[in-house]
């Protein structure tokens, strides 16, 4: 069984978080606010503190030192795995990161809509378990407070082709949940700056299962509101 604690859009207000103990801890972008190294080097020591075996990270739009000094921004990292279009295989289960988004009024890792983004997203495996992007699909956690919609058409598309059992993702702060299609969880894991819990994913799905049976009376007597949007089954 592996539990996975998901999080995104901290801007560097970790002080108001509590994280649930886990497995493989998954950060889904914009540890920062400015994109400064100085940030970068407080997030990665907030990372240090957690004890989680496995700890996961995806730049977000405001996460300028990844696109801008890679290098050193990885370097500085050095609490957790960093993932650009890259896979990491953790206890069986295949994860990959990306950080592009559309364009997002000239911030990080934007790529304009169509052939760009179509490129990048081909590049997810097809044995994809676990998909970590920044932005959201389209028609998923991508809602905006006006009711417009914001999702990326083109990584949607790719995910009914790879058919990860697991998509998590953040930076649509109004539209943090949890939704189904497919065999697909789609997960919109903003903590919107210590406003949203800190959502715990558990794989596979008979864990869950019997994790419920135990605990499901005290999850929904400590927090009702995550009980039932905020945990799931996944099936490899």
């Amino acid at each position: 069984m592996l539990r996975i604690v998901a999080m995104a859009d901290t801007h560097g207000l970790h002080d108001r978080l509590e994280v649930p103990d886990g497995d493989v801890l998954i950060h889904a972008g914009d540890l920062t606010r400015r994109g400064t190294l100085k940030e970068l080097a407080e997030a990665n020591r907030f990372l240090a503190s957690l004890p989680h075996r496995y700890k996961l990270v995806v730049a977000g739009n405001h996460d300028w030192c990844f696109q801008e000094d890679p290098r050193l921004a990885r370097a500085l990292l050095s609490a957790a795995t960093y993932l650009e279009d890259e896979s990491i295989v953790l206890g069986g289960v295949r994860f990959y990161g990306s950080p592009w988004q559309p364009w997002f009024h000239g911030w990080a890792f934007n790529l304009h809509r169509g052939r760009k983004l179509a490129h990048k997203w081909a590049r997810i495996p097809e044995d994809t378990d676990v998909l970590v992007t920044h932005g959201p699909p389209l028609g998923f956690g991508d809602r905006l407070r006006d009711g417009s919609r914001v999702g990326c058409e083109e990584l949607m598309r790719r995910v009914r082709v790879v058919r990860p059992r697991l998509h998590l993702f953040g930076h649509i702060h109004e539209d943090g949940g949890l939704w189904t299609e497919g065999g697909t969880t789609f997960a919109n894991v903003t903590t919107d700056e210590g406003r949203r819990a800190v959502q715990v994913l558990t794989w596979p799905p008979e864990a869950a299962v019997e994790e419920e049976r135990a605990g499901a009376g005290r999850a929904r007597e400590a927090q009702p509101e995550l009980a039932d949007s905020f945990r799931t089954g996944l099936v490899v």
